[in-house]
């Protein structure tokens, strides 16, 4: 099993998401459980079996979450010569002459909406260990390749 990285951010966003599930999802929850339980028969209560299985999701992503973060290797976002997990890199992509910025993460906080690209995807591959002024080759995982040169590193 690979290392799994956070950033500071995504730790501090993962302990408000499970601060949130345990004091607010979980009682709500267990609301729904005993209303339904006031329906009478559970064998064909459609409402508790709904209850209970978004009882289990939330357990599980209780769960996830706590071993995400006994786990996980804090990274901390600090100025660096090269690209690692917690770098902001800003490319510049030379076939649509675009300067794209991306902030390395692990896994877990990948969020490529954001810019967040993992270190373990294509991109995050690629740009590992880079510096100012480096030519990079990206390879999709549909085989096409594109260059960008590393302009900033924050």
């Amino acid at each position: 099993m690979s290392e799994i990285y956070i950033t500071l951010e995504g730790k501090k966003e993962k302990e408000e998401r499970l601060e949130y599930l345990k004091n607010v999802r979980r009682p709500e929850v267990l609301e729904k459980l005993k209303a339904a339980r006031e329906y009478g028969d559970l064998s064909e209560n459609s409402e508790y079996d709904a209850a209970r299985a978004e009882q289990g999701r939330m357990e599980t992503e209780i769960k996830m979450i706590e071993d995400t973060l006994r786990l996980a290797k804090i990274v901390k976002s600090t100025s660096s010569e090269t690209v690692r997990v917690g770098s902001t890199v800003k490319v510049l992509d030379k076939e649509m002459d675009e300067e794209i910025e991306y902030k390395i993460v692990g896994s877990i906080e990948s969020d490529p909406d954001k810019g967040y690209v993992s270190n373990e995807s294509p991109i995050g591959k690629a740009l590992m260990g880079k510096k100012k002024g480096d030519k990079v080759q990206i390879t999709t995982p549909m085989g096409d390749s594109y260059e960008v040169e590393v302009l900033s590193i924050s």
